[in-house]
């Protein structure tokens, strides 16, 4: 059996559209004339036509192609790190490649979620689900098992967190024309002095400032706070809940408590779609809305990265066809191909070529514009500062 014969180059490109592996930019036109470019290119850049190239048009169309998924990869990667947190919530079938982030959600929308929680412990809203329960409170008893007397029959078992215990003495304006509320009524002594004493309070009305009417009341809440008992709880380990005072009468004490379930739901009930499906919201790196990039929208600058790309690709593929073949024998002697030399060549213009991209990217990302914006500001001002002051005189 003889060696088995390389191909090599002869020179023609033919049709690019179904010569390459996934076939992701086939119907593109840039993609279809600079690809056939691209492979001449690429031959005489090896050596075509003094030495062969043992590769066909099609490796170099892979090269091609895989070079712009390598590039839309890059791209795509560090916008998603840029703008993760806007992202998040979003609609997962929403295409942001090639589109501006800010402009199709809200830069605030995490951030409020991220604080949505905060609203729950706060009173004011929040992600975890608010209910309202009562027990019935009787004359002389002060202890009570919320677990048992709620948590067990309305609340199918789960364990409850209280937040809010309705236990309050009656407001201080109820007492306000209670003559036994211990404060007096100024008001009184002066209608006396007019004629007017033998009318009732209820139906005899002084103009006073409203600060007098709030005063009242304070000095009614400051004579109940120290002279009767304080209107409290406490709530014990368990959900065991004492009132202060004892009770001396039978009535409803209502009170408002959340799910132990509720708060612990990783989803935090802000995700309401079938990922599976295709739909829903974009949940974290795996499926936010960036897809393969348009080879005809990418400018001169990436494209130009993309040749170079392909190029490395195009030569650490000769160095593995030549690596088969590491030397050919010849009269008197043996012909060394390049193959490693090639391929370890190739491999650090790749690595070089990745660096250097993600150095531009991280150079034209939202953090370092900001702070060359504000650099700029700084030597704006400094230079403002070197420019002399008009001398008025009057």
């Amino acid at each position: 059996m003889g060696t088995p014969q390389a191909q090599v180059w002869d020179g023609t490109t033919g049709d690019i559209s179904g010569s390459t592996p996934f076939g992701l930019f086939d119907n593109q036109t840039s993609f279809q004339n600079d690809g056939p470019k691209f492979a001449t290119f690429g031959a005489r850049k090896l050596g075509y036509p003094t030495v062969e190239v043992e590769i066909t048009s099609g490796s170099f169309y892979e090269a091609f192609e895989w070079s712009i998924m390598q590039y839309s990869r890059q791209v795509n990667e560090f916008n998603i790190r840029e703008n993760l947190i806007n992202l998040q919530g979003s609609p997962a079938t929403t295409n942001f490649t090639h589109n501006n982030v800010a402009m199709n959600t809200t830069n605030l929308s995490q951030i409020i979620r991220l604080a949505t929680p905060y609203g729950t412990e706060a009173g004011s809203g929040g992600n975890i689900p608010l209910y309202t329960g009562s027990i019935s409170v009787i004359a002389g008893q002060q202890d009570y098992d919320l677990n048992v007397l709620w948590g067990a029959v309305s609340a199918s078992g789960d364990t409850m967190e209280i937040k809010k215990i309705y236990h309050n003495d009656i407001p201080a304006v109820t007492r306000f024309f209670d003559p036994y509320a211990g404060t007096g009524m100024a008001s009184q002594g002066m209608t006396d002095a007019w004629g007017f004493g033998g009318m009732s309070p209820a139906i005899t009305f002084t103009m006073m400032p409203i600060y007098a009417d709030l005063l009242r009341m304070q000095e009614i809440e400051m004579s109940r706070d120290v002279r009767w008992s304080h209107y409290s709880f406490q709530i014990r380990p368990f959900n065991k809940l004492r009132l202060f005072p004892i009770p001396t009468s039978n009535y409803t004490l209502w009170f408002d408590y959340i799910l132990e379930e509720d708060r612990n739901d990783p989803s935090g009930r802000g995700y309401t779609g079938s990922l599976t499906s295709g739909t829903g919201s974009v949940a974290d790196f795996s499926n936010a809305g960036f897809e393969w990039m348009d080879y005809d929208n990418i400018n001169t600058v990436g494209k130009q990265w993309i040749f170079e790309y392909a190029f490395a690709e195009a030569t650490q593929m000769l160095g593995y066809v030549r690596g088969k073949y590491s030397g050919i024998p010849i009269p008197d002697g043996e012909v060394q191909l390049d193959g490693d030399t090639l391929r370890s060549e190739a491999e650090s213009d790749k690595t070089a070529l990745i660096e250097q991209l993600r150095e531009s990217l991280e150079e034209a990302g939202k953090r370092r514009q900001m702070e060359k914006s504000q650099e700029e500001s700084e030597f704006l001002m400094e230079s403002l500062k070197k420019i002399p002051f008009k001398v008025y005189i009057g």
